[in-house]
């Protein structure tokens, strides 16, 4: 059962002079981790998935079958694909055993209980909405393709037609969202029970992405072929929410969300992100008008409360969205994504306008954080203003002092104002002197000297 290089085998992706089908150790491997991840796939996807740069399938081709011989993957049914050149084109699938998945947690380096199940059922009815689900994977990873030469082996595979040939791969791909090993598909989000054995209304994701560290420590994605009305998928959404909420005991007797002791946290508000890929060619009008119901429909769960700031008389109303107990919902199509991968400006943010990279998407430019920036800056200009106030009335306070002189009457300090005349009387003195009986004329001209002239007899 040994799938890795040894035993005198070469190291490369090529061919070796000890297995049957002259398939090497890495080639098995990297088979195992494939389907260790996606449970069910054909070569041709394999390939894609982790080998690009090989010419075609014959060195995926190999390993299965090496592998097969060993009794780690079995081949229970098959698939049909059209190619570009629009032939109908039938393939194997092909999935692991139970000790195949054994051997897959190995690699993967993932307690084998958290493997999942053989996906045989599947692969037998076709897979189509597995293999939908690789191929999106395929697009998350862009493995980046690295040109080999397998060399010729003792037991070669015939040719495969031309019309099997897979499209040549681009020389230069955009940054994928990787390795493979963080991947994970088919897991259960147990509303009730547990991740063994979840209760009624659970769901399972597609995929998740996982990865302490990294900028997107967390993404959860839902692969849509079109095949479910809208409402089923918002309720998809609603029971991710659900999950996410769904809190549990810890030892120290205090609660925390279920989701948390089995994947890292984040720095961002709200619930771990959830991406919806739309896998089906209906249409840019088509397609966009599916999103839009789908996010009118799960709105409740993605767009936040708004809490409005007071304000005061003259500015604008402000606020901003607390994002608590929602969840950011993004949404892309396949093609987008094969094209410009995951950290091109592909993803539509519900509640934002315009297509975003995934960083920006992730981002919750109208929750707190930016509503307390502008909130710092008005407090700033408010200060600012003040500050301007305070210093008007400092150099008018000085320029008064500087001014003021003595009331030649009463002593007290007059400062100048409208009225009053610089070193004259104080506007009291002046009041008091206005407030007395005027003596007339005549009183005043017939007082003489000092006691007035005396009446003449």
């Amino acid at each position: 059962m040994d799938a890795g290089a040894g035993n005198g085998e070469a190291s490369g992706v090529g061919g070796s002079r000890v297995r049957r089908y002259g398939s090497t150790g890495r080639a098995r491997t990297m088979c195992l981790e494939a389907l260790g991840v996606v449970k069910v796939a054909t070569p041709e996807q394999i390939r894609r998935l982790v080998c690009p740069g090989t010419k075609d399938a014959a060195t995926v081709r190999g390993g299965l079958k090496d592998l097969e011989a060993e009794k780690l993957v079995i081949s229970p049914g098959s698939a049909v694909r059209v190619n570009a050149a629009g032939v109908r084109i039938t393939e194997k699938l092909w999935t692991l055993t139970p000790a195949g998945l054994d051997a897959a947690a190995v690699v993967l380096d993932r307690p084998a209980r958290e493997m999942g199940g053989t996906a045989k059922a599947a692969a037998a009815s076709g897979a189509k909405y597995a293999r939908a689900v690789t191929d999106v994977l395929t697009a998350f990873l862009q493995t980046p393709p690295e040109p080999t030469q397998p060399p010729v082996r003792k037991h070669q595979f015939a040719p495969a037609p031309p019309a099997e040939e897979p499209a040549e791969e681009p020389a230069v791909r955009p940054e994928g969202l990787g390795p493979l090993a963080a991947w994970s598909t088919e897991i259960a989000l147990p509303v009730g029970g547990t991740f063994l054995s979840p209760a009624r209304g659970s769901l399972r994701a597609d995929m998740v992405f996982a990865l302490p560290g990294h900028d997107v420590p967390l993404l959860f994605v839902e692969v849509d072929n079109g095949t479910e009305g809208p409402g089923i998928v918002a309720d998809k959404i609603a029971r991710y929410r659900r999950f996410f909420a769904r809190r549990v005991p810890t030892g120290t007797g205090l609660e925390v969300p279920l989701w948390r002791t089995v994947w890292p946290d984040s720095s961002r508000d709200g619930y771990p992100p959830v991406a919806l890929v739309f896998t089906k060619d209906m249409g840019e009008e088509a397609m966009l008008a599916r999103m839009r119901e789908i996010g009118s429909l799960a709105r409740e769960h993605w767009r936040g409360e708004w809490i409005a700031d007071y304000a005061p008389q003259g500015e604008k109303p402000d606020g901003y969205r607390d994002y608590t107990g929602t969840i950011p919902l993004l949404a892309t199509t396949l093609h987008q994504l094969v094209i410009h991968g995951p950290h091109g400006p592909v993803w539509w943010r519900y509640g934002q306008s315009g297509w975003q990279s995934l960083i920006d998407a992730l981002d919750n430019p109208g929750d707190y954080r930016a509503y307390s920036v502008r909130d710092q800056a008005r407090r700033q200009a408010r200060q600012a203003e003040q500050d301007r106030k305070n210093r008007e009335y400092e150099a008018r306070r000085r320029a008064l002092e500087a001014a003021k002189w003595t009331c030649p009457t009463c002593h007290r300090s007059v400062y100048p104002d409208d009225g009053l005349t610089s070193g004259g009387e104080c506007r009291p003195c002046l009041s008091y002197r206005r407030s007395q009986p005027a003596v007339p004329e005549q009183q005043q001209s017939a007082r003489g000297g000092l006691f007035g002239r005396r009446r003449r007899t």
